[in-house]
Parts: structure tokens; sequence; C-alpha cells
């Protein structure tokens, strides 16, 4: 190269460099890695789809809400209530396209002097706003829903590899709970599992004939469904048959001066029973929050009937394992269930890896222990949920032929799992109890 051409390609690199530097890094990098990437020891179905992939940001308005963090005087409130979500879906990617997007995401927490916002960038596989690719027909949609506090970005890595295998995945940034605005823990008690089921209905909605939504037509709504980690797990549990205790509907008038706005979502209570939607076909709970605090009780949980997989860790110091995530999947008794669980984990058995910048000293410990496991790669962790989450949304959404990547040993002690490398299933568990 001329020496003047040299110093052009350098200048224009650093700029890029400058005005994009994670992107720069993606692009440019030979041994980029990154979130949701194979490790070598991954299980076979957490490879990548033939679908490229796009994501696109919406905004949503849920009119008329119960505003309980401002009641006052046995009065509450009603308020339009913003949802913001990303969807990530199948797409044309054009020749010479780099299939990369940029998500913007924050360490901290809103409100906590202790824990200021810190923004950070990171890198996905995916194109912003891409072309759909239409395919042979309507893609099942995926719901996701994230803890408290959380994000629509936790799991990037699981959202972009199922749109790559021909599904469309609504992540949702729940209002008064995420990173950016956390406020009082009655919000995310109230309002998770009513946000899930808005965000369905929306979707049905904009996928419908003379939408002019990029969705219109591009999934099916009836073929659902809803995935969600801790609180996000209490809230998809609750959307799909499993009624709060009477308990619980207590605790949330202790908390808010005497509101009876959750008794809606109880057992027993009319409202609840008419609101069971049979578009949703399946669930996937990471560590869900609220057995260990009786949100649940027997009869409640006879309500879940619909085909779920648990997701926990065996040392859970947050749902709790015993009495908490386990607890549930016993109680179950109505669904065909599916319980994995990683030995010697804790709570964060669903999210993203720690990004680079948790790292940075002089950050408190709890914005890497947020991502992190003591025990445990979250890599490793990702490339596994991506394998076991396939074969079940597969099974059910996809009449996919997987059964026998889920009906295993409960360990590997008689040999390595299907689909597993050999020694490579090695502290995991997993029970199967059907109704």
């Amino acid at each position: 190269m001329k020496p003047r051409l040299l110093v052009t390609s350098l200048l224009l690199s650093t700029l890029f460099s400058l005005i994009n530097p994670p992107l720069a890094q993606a692009q440019t990098g030979k041994d980029a890695f990154l979130f949701g990437d194979l490790l070598p020891d991954a299980p076979e179905l957490a490879a990548r789809g033939s679908y490229g992939v796009g994501v696109r940001t919406m905004k949503l308005n849920h009119p008329g809400q119960i505003d309980v963090l401002r009641a006052k005087d046995g009065k509450t409130p009603l308020y339009d209530r913003p949802l913001t979500v990303e969807i990530w879906y199948p797409a044309r990617i054009p020749a010479g396209k780099a299939e990369l997007v940029q998500y913007d995401e924050v360490l901290g927490v809103a409100n906590d002097p202790k824990r200021p916002l810190v923004p950070f960038t990171f890198i996905g596989r995916a194109l912003r706003d891409a072309e759909p690719n239409p395919g042979e027909g309507a893609y099942p949609l995926v719901i996701v829903s994230h803890g408290y506090p959380g994000s629509r970005l936790m799991f990037t890595y699981l959202t972009e590899n199922l749109a790559s295998k021909g599904y469309v995945v609504v992540s949702i940034d729940h209002t008064e709970s995420t990173y950016r605005d956390a406020a009082a823990f009655p919000s995310t008690l109230l309002n998770r599992a009513l946000d899930d089921l808005f965000v369905l209905n929306e979707m049905a909605r904009l996928s419908g004939k003379g939408s002019k939504s990029f969705l219109a037509g591009l999934l099916d709504a009836n073929n659902t469904a809803l995935v969600g980690y801790s609180m996000g797990g209490y809230g998809v549990l609750n959307a799909t048959g499993a009624g709060f205790s009477n308990q619980a509907v207590t605790f949330f008038g202790q908390m808010t001066g005497g509101s009876t706005a959750l008794q809606v979502r109880s057992t027993n209570a009319s409202e609840y029973k008419a609101s069971q939607d049979p578009r949703i076909k399946a669930v996937v709970a990471f560590a869900p929050w609220g057995m260990e605090r009786g949100v649940w009780d027997a009869e409640g949980l006879k309500g879940l009937t619909r085909p779920t997989l648990f997701i926990a860790g065996s040392k859970d110091d947050v749902s709790g394992y015993e009495k908490g995530i386990k607890a549930i999947y016993d109680g179950a008794v109505n669904a065909d269930r599916y319980m994995l669980t990683y030995i010697n984990a804790r709570h964060n058995v669903a999210p993203n890896p720690p990004p680079a910048e948790s790292m940075k000293p002089g950050l408190p410990l709890n914005e890497y222990m947020r991502y992190a496991e003591p025990a445990w790669s979250e890599r490793r962790i990702n490339n596994i949920n991506q394998h076991f989450v396939t074969a079940f949304l597969g099974i059910h959404l996809k009449k996919q032929d997987y059964g026998k990547y889920l009906d295993l040993n409960e360990t590997d002690s008689a040999g390595p799992w299907t689909g597993f490398k050999p020694r490579t299933s090695v502290g995991l568990e997993m029970r199967h109890a059907r109704p």
C-alpha cells in the first residue's frame, strides 16, 4: 500500500474507532468473541440457526393501569404505563453488511447513590432495522421478562440465538423495574403478569392483517411461549395459571397501605381465571422468585398446566432452591415439567456474561455479581441454556423431534447426556415429572 493511502486508511480506522469503539473492535478484530458465541464444549443445539437476525426497538403504551406507587388515602390513581420492548426476528442480511449491532446498557441502579448509573455498550450478532425474512409462514412468538431490577437486554445471547432459529422474540423493559428507573417493589409485584399479557395482545394486533407494522404477518401470537427470570419468572408463572395466595395478597396490602390491587391475580378471583390465555403454549422459568415468601400455595400451583421448563442453581440465595424453585416444580402437579439444575450455582443462571466494564477497579462488587456465578462460567451456562431452551421450545412451538435432548438420566453418571460432548455434562441435573 502506498504511504499516502496507508495514512488515510489508518486515520479512517482511528476515526471510526473513536466514534464507535465497541462496534469497530467487533468488525476489525479477528478473534472477537461475543455473548452467545459457542465455546468448544457447547452442547449440540446451542449453535445458531440458519436465519439472519434483525433487531428493532419499539415503544408501547398500556393505558388505564393502576398506579399503585401513587396510592394515597385509600385512592389509587390510574396511569398510562409505557413499555419499551426489543424485538429480534428472522431477517434478510444484505450482502456486505455485518450482522452486528451495538446495545446501550447501564451498570448501577436508579435512585441508589451507592450504585450510580454507568453507561456502557456491547455488541451483538444482529442487524439493526434489517428487513424481515417472511420465511414460509408466521414464526412462533417468545416473550421475555427480566428480573428486578433488570433490562430487556440481559439475555441477548438467548434472544439472538432463538431468532436465528425462526422465532420472533420480544423482550420487555418493565417500567419501574429496570436499572434506569427502578422504583418501589409493589409495582413489580403487581405489573409483571399484566405486562406480559398486554405485550402478547399488542404483538397479536401488530402482526394482524392490515397492520402497517413490520410485524404484519411475521409472527403467530397463537403459538407463544413466555420466558422469565427471577421476578420475570414470578410473572410468567402467574400469567399461566399459578394464582397468588391469600398470604401474597395480604403482604402486598401491607406494603401499599391497604391496596387490594393484587387480589385480581389470586387463585380464586374470577378476573384471574378469565385472564388465562390459551395462546400461550409453553413456559420457561429461570430461578422464579416468590415461593419462599408464600407467594404461592399448593392450590395455586395446581393451576400450572402448560409444559414448563424450570432452570435453577442449587445454591440460589435469592429465590431459594429446595423451598423455592424446586418446591414450585414439585407443586406444579398438573404440568408436564422439567427442571434443569446447575449444581453449586446461585441465582444468575439466566443473564449475559459480566461485561468488561463491571470489572473496572472501584466499582461495587454487585456490578460484577449481577451477571457472574462464583462456581460456573457464565458463557458455559449461556451455551447450555441455548441448547435446552431450543429443545424445549422446539418441541412445544415447532413440533420438532427433540425429546431425546430432554428425556435424560437425572445425572450423567451413566454417560454423557444426549447432545453433550464427552465429559461435559458434569455438574448438571435434569428432572422430569408428568401430571
